[in-house]
């Protein structure tokens, strides 16, 4: 068995989620969800649910014990022994990532793993790239203003832009660890799509739309995305239907590009997703992504 820690929102959860799976592929094992951080005391950290119930994944949430053996504790004398045992017995690992950029000894891990990380590369799964599109696809069909939009994205030459703020720019802890992409960003952005796609049109998602329709000043046709609120999936299938992307420094329109189908598509990232620029975040961007 592979269990995997979910942290943080929606993006993080998928990478921690394709990495865990990709690894328990290539084991023919079982992947588990440890849902312990997200279920506990999430001081110090943006709270965060588990997010991924609207997706097709294939894997199941850790039960206690499960957990407790590849830790090595559980509460209680006798529950402590035992997890002790039965850890050492099956030679149970903890795996921690201690940096953004791709562990090799993440390849030749075996088998009753524990991982302990975010895993932002698409090279942990790559080996898998088929299966996590399918097990990513998003639950139901789509409805009402959703299926609506679709048609729109359909007809255009269309264009995802993600402005992601929410706490990047109002907790003060987040905003001293996270860059925030301003308007600059986008505009340089607007001018790389502008020379490489026709007759661009934007979707803009985003968790601060008023931030975004004061501030981007786009020169080409725009659509605001703004009515999906709880249901982030469905921002993020059809951010997947656009042809082209602009990202921020954020997970969420990482897979919202990623998960894209259109082969010939331009992607812009921004090239720093920390302040500190000592923090390397090389490997989060696929090959063959503009870098601003």
């Amino acid at each position: 068995m592979i269990a995997v820690r979910l942290m943080g929102g929606l993006g993080n959860q998928m990478f921690q989620y394709a990495a865990g799976r990709s690894l328990a592929l290539r084991l023919g094992v079982e992947l588990k969800l440890d849902l312990s951080f997200l279920e506990g005391d999430q001081s110090g950290n943006t709270p965060r649910s588990y997010a991924l119930d609207g997706l097709s994944i294939a894997a199941g949430k850790a039960t206690p014990w499960e957990i407790a053996v590849l830790t090595g504790t559980a509460p209680g004398l006798v529950q402590g022994v035992a997890a002790r045992l039965v850890h050492r017995a099956r030679g149970c690992v903890a795996f921690r990532e201690k940096h953004f950029q791709v562990v090799p000894e993440f390849f030749s891990l075996p088998d009753n793993v524990h991982l302990l990380g975010y895993w932002q590369s698409e090279r942990y799964f790559a080996g898998h790239r088929d299966v996590i599109r399918k097990e990513f696809a998003v639950k139901g069909d789509l409805a009402g203003r959703n299926l609506e939009m679709a048609a729109e994205i359909g007809k255009a030459n269309a264009v995802s832009l993600h402005v992601r703020r929410g706490d990047y720019a109002a907790d003060p802890t987040t905003r001293a660890l996270h860059q925030v992409c301003d308007a600059g960003y986008y505009r340089a952005a607007e001018d790389v799509i502008a020379r490489e796609v026709d007759n661009p049109h934007f979707f803009v998602f985003s968790d601060d739309p008023e931030w975004a329709r004061e501030n981007l000043e786009l020169r080409h046709p725009a659509t605001y995305v703004g009515h999906n609120g709880a249901h982030p999936h469905e921002d993020l299938r059809l951010m997947s239907l656009c042809r082209h992307h602009v990202i921020a420094n954020s997970s969420f329109s990482w897979w919202g590009a990623w998960l894209a189908t259109n082969r010939g598509q331009v992607v812009v990232a921004p090239s720093r997703w920390f302040n500190d620029p000592a923090i390397d975040t090389s490997d989060v961007t696929p090959a063959g992504w503009y870098r601003l």
